[in-house]
C-alpha cells in the first residue's frame, strides 16, 4: 500500500521560510516523479513545483519561482519543499503527490498524501 506523508506544515510569518518533507513508501519511489500541491480555502487545488525521476528538472509556479525549491532523496525516498520569503497568499494545505510524469495536471498523479496546513501571517 502506498502511503505519502507530509510534514513540516505550521506557522510562519510574512518573510519567514518553512521546510516541507514527505515520505513516502509502498512504491519504487525512483521511478516516480513528484509534485507540490496546494489549496486554499474557497480555491481550487494549485500546482506549485515539480520534480522528475532524477531530480534533474524542475518546474514551479510563477507565483512562487525563486522563492521555493522542491527536491528529492531517492536513497531515502523523500521529497521537500524548502519555501522562503512567505506570503500571506501563500497560506494553503499543501499536499505531495507521486505521478508517471513531472506534470502541472493534478489528474496525472497517482498518489497523494493527506497534505500539511501552512499559514502565513502578516
Amino acid at each position: 500500500q502506498v502511503h505519502l506523508v507530509e510534514s513540516g506544515g505550521g506557522l510562519a510569518q510574512a518573510g519567514g521560510s518553512l521546510r516541507l518533507s514527505c515520505a513516502a513508501s509502498g512504491l519504487s519511489f525512483r521511478w516516480y516523479s513528484l509534485g507540490w500541491f496546494r489549496q486554499a480555502p474557497g480555491k481550487e487545488r494549485e500546482f506549485v513545483a515539480s520534480i522528475n525521476r532524477r531530480g534533474s528538472e524542475t518546474n514551479y509556479v510563477d507565483s512562487v519561482k525563486g522563492r521555493f525549491t522542491i527536491s528529492r532523496d531517492n536513497a531515502e525516498n523523500m521529497v521537500y519543499l524548502q519555501m522562503n520569503s512567505l506570503k500571506v497568499e501563500d497560506t494553503a494545505v499543501y499536499s505531495c503527490a507521486a505521478g508517471g510524469g513531472a506534470t502541472t495536471r493534478s489528474e496525472q498523479y497517482d498518489y497523494w498524501g493527506q497534505g500539511t496546513q501552512v499559514t502565513v501571517s502578516s
